[in-house]
């Protein structure tokens, strides 16, 4: 890899846990905890006709700490480039995922709003929200691979700092706050998820009969490209 494209591969010098530092240490543990539901979301595709409800669930309750993610690395951008001085002085991420980064965001808002539509919406299986939906995720897939790669050498150095983060007021402060808040999204996702099992329900009973079939004579390439159209998200 050239290190003018994807930076320092070292990952990011722990500091003391504020401003700048805050901000990224707090954009790793959520992405830690997305990495940890999103596999467990992409093993219910080796079994969607047992697991359609809780790739629902898992799906929704991804939703909030996705947003809380996608708002502090929002905050970094714009602090960028607003010439805040600390924020210049840190740096901007590596340049592949600058250009990765708009492709990612669409993708996801494409790929987990149409999950949601489909089953809110009773969408029949086949329709173009299928297709969308089937499309988004392979395309997503690609695009997420490399962004949570090149962050896998990275994220145990910035989370293990976090968890080491000394006992001084300040720094047990933010801490705290940090942890509240991606605490505070979780639960969030999680009262979003028990409320769409009625609809995944209702949604399964209604078009249960039309994929069974499919799904339990596919292999596992046929899970991949066809089973997913019933999925939230796979990584």
């Amino acid at each position: 890899m050239s290190q003018s494209l994807f930076g320092d591969i070292r990952g990011h010098a722990p500091g003391d846990g504020h401003g700048t530092d805050g901000n990224v240490r707090l954009t790793a543990i959520t992405g830690s905890v997305l990495f940890i539901l999103l596999a467990v979301e992409g093993a219910t595709i080796l079994s969607l006709t047992q697991l359609l409800t809780v790739h629902a669930f898992v799906g929704v309750l991804l939703i909030p700490p996705i947003l809380l993610k996608l708002s502090s690395t929002g905050y970094r951008f714009v602090k960028y480039y607003a010439r805040d001085a600390a924020y210049r002085a840190a740096g901007p991420p590596a340049m592949a995922l600058r250009m990765l980064a708009p492709i990612l965001i669409v993708l996801t808002v494409v790929l987990f709003g149409s999950g949601v539509v489909l089953v809110l919406g009773n969408a029949p299986h086949g329709s173009v929200l299928f297709t969308v939906h089937k499309l988004s995720f392979i395309l997503w897939f690609l695009v997420a691979a490399v962004h949570i790669l090149y962050y896998l050498v990275r994220i145990p150095r910035i989370v293990g700092a976090e968890v080491r983060t000394g006992r001084r007021q300040r720094s047990a402060a933010h801490r705290g706050l940090r942890f509240a808040v991606l605490c505070g999204a979780l639960t969030i996702g999680l009262i979003c998820a028990i409320a769409i099992i009625p609809s995944t329900h209702t949604w399964e009973r209604s078009h249960y009969s039309n994929i069974s079939g499919r799904l339990r004579h596919a292999t596992p390439v046929a899970l991949f490209t066809q089973a997913e159209p019933v999925m939230f998200s796979a990584h």
